[in-house]
């Protein structure tokens, strides 16, 4: 249960890490942020990436395998990577429709679960 429940912490993190370093971008281009001062996105951003933490930290110690998880530190990070690419292809797709993936960004995606795949490798 360790694993799915470190699965799911490093889903919604990623969920928060990308609206805080990306979402402001949006806000931006509707004109809701227009006007901000730079340290006023930045306070923006710092208080959704709160919410990161709440969450990547416990899935980090739930997760660690010297924690009782089922996942080493190495293990943990391409895996995490693995999700924020996920999650950011997702919410990209759904805020900016104007980027498009292309056959690279596919192979880039691939090479990953391949990057996971060794990773996990016995």
């Amino acid at each position: 249960m360790n694993g799915i429940y470190t699965i799911l912490l490093l889903i919604l993190s990623n969920v928060f890490m990308t609206l805080a370093w990306y979402g402001h971008l949006k806000l931006q281009q509707t004109g809701t942020s227009s006007n901000w001062p730079l340290i006023g996105v930045i306070a923006f951003s710092w208080a959704i990436a709160f919410f990161e933490y709440c969450c990547q930290v416990p899935a980090n110690r739930i997760g660690y395998a010297a924690n009782g998880g089922p996942f080493t530190l190495v293990q943990l990070k391409v895996l995490q990577e693995c999700i924020s690419l996920m999650v950011f292809t997702v919410i990209a797709a759904m805020m900016f429709q104007g980027e498009q993936l292309h056959w690279n960004h596919f192979v880039s995606f691939a090479l990953l679960i391949a990057a996971v795949y060794f990773c996990f490798m016995k």
